[in-house]
């Protein structure tokens, strides 16, 4: 004799109460902003040195540091936004990539080489 079961409808009392959260991600976001800002005004004073730059033992103009250091944070913005899923609240990314390393990039020339 086989027995049949049929379907059964998961009740709500065998669901776990969700988990709330003690701060959302905007917030870690910012907080981080405002952690990488800050680090830069303490570095800021230390580097009064001219626009090039001896690496190695060669001379890099101060420009090339620039990009370089705008394509990292752009790197790291991207970074941030794969690893807290704010992909959707975001438009077209080359756009939205392109502009943030040009942004980067001469808020490196203006924090560092102004003079």
């Amino acid at each position: 004799m086989k027995t049949k079961f049929g379907q059964v409808a998961p009740s709500s009392s065998n669901n776990p109460p969700p988990v709330r959260r003690t701060r959302s991600r905007p917030i870690g976001i910012i907080g981080l902003l405002l952690l990488i800002g800050a680090l830069v005004f303490v570095v800021r004073p230390v580097s009064h040195r001219s626009p090039t730059i001896d690496i190695l033992g060669s001379y890099f103009p101060a420009w090339m540091v620039c990009i370089i250091s705008g394509l990292t944070l752009t790197l790291i913005v991207h970074w941030i936004v794969q690893v807290c899923h704010l992909k959707a609240y975001l438009g077209p990314p080359p756009l939205l990539y392109s502009s943030l390393m040009i942004i980067f990039t001469f808020a490196t020339w203006i924090l560092f080489y102004q003079n």
